[in-house]
């Protein structure tokens, strides 16, 4: 192989494992701050910075990026409904999430939306640099509390699913809302049905698991 031959060939990988990432967040300072950081490190170029959703689902569409890091809270269009949105047109980028939100609600939504990264905001660059890193070869990184979250969540559901077969699909939806301390108000808004639909659910209920009050049921459920 000649000197030329070389270094082509060494040009050509160095672009090969170079890391193309966009950010899409609308807090100025933490969006200079992560731009800085990737360009500042070998191997990563951050390439676009989009401060809402509409701006980056209207120009990021056709772009040569490898990873978008998608904040949750945006005005207008959320992350993960852009994440979504993107994920149709750009099935070869990867998505990921970095927010402060570590509730069960927006992990679960951001994860099936098609994101396949979630970490918080409060992770180390050093953190940040290996997510990406990690994203890129095909891995799903996660914040410590936020794989927790998804395991303890999943290891609920199965409990859940082989203490509970004799109820109805309604009637575990509802005991799913009382065990995170929904009220029955709040659970007839979130199901579009009347309280005391709720109630008459519950009854069912406690009577299937043979318990009187809401904690013996979420403990029989859930195993606890």
């Amino acid at each position: 192989m000649t000197i030329r031959q070389t270094t082509f060939v060494t040009k050509q990988n160095l672009m090969e494992d170079l890391i193309r990432v966009a950010l899409v967040e609308d807090e100025t300072d933490i969006r200079e701050a992560m731009r800085v950081l990737i360009n500042g490190s070998k191997n990563f170029e951050c390439i676009y910075t989009y401060a809402s959703g509409e701006d980056a689902l209207k120009d990021l569409p056709g772009k040569d990026v490898n990873v978008v890091i998608m904040d949750i809270h945006l005005p207008g269009t959320n992350g993960i409904e852009c994440v979504a949105d993107l994920n149709l047109k750009m099935p070869k980028t990867q998505f990921m999430m970095c927010t402060v939100y570590d509730d069960d609600d927006n992990i679960f939504s951001a994860l099936q939306s098609g994101a396949t990264g979630y970490i918080l905001k409060r992770t180390s660059p050093a953190q940040i640099l290996e997510a990406i890193r990690d994203l890129h070869n095909g891995g799903s990184p996660m914040s410590s509390e936020i794989a927790r979250r998804v395991v303890t969540s999943l290891q609920r559901k199965k409990i859940l699913s082989s203490e509970t077969e004799i109820l109805t699909g309604r009637e575990t939806e509802i005991l799913d809302y009382l065990s995170k301390g929904y009220l029955y108000k709040e659970i007839a808004e979130a199901l579009s049905i009347s309280k005391e639909t709720v109630k008459k659910h519950i009854h069912n209920t406690y009577e299937k698991l043979q318990v009187q009050t809401r904690t013996e049921a979420i403990n029989k459920a859930y195993n606890r």
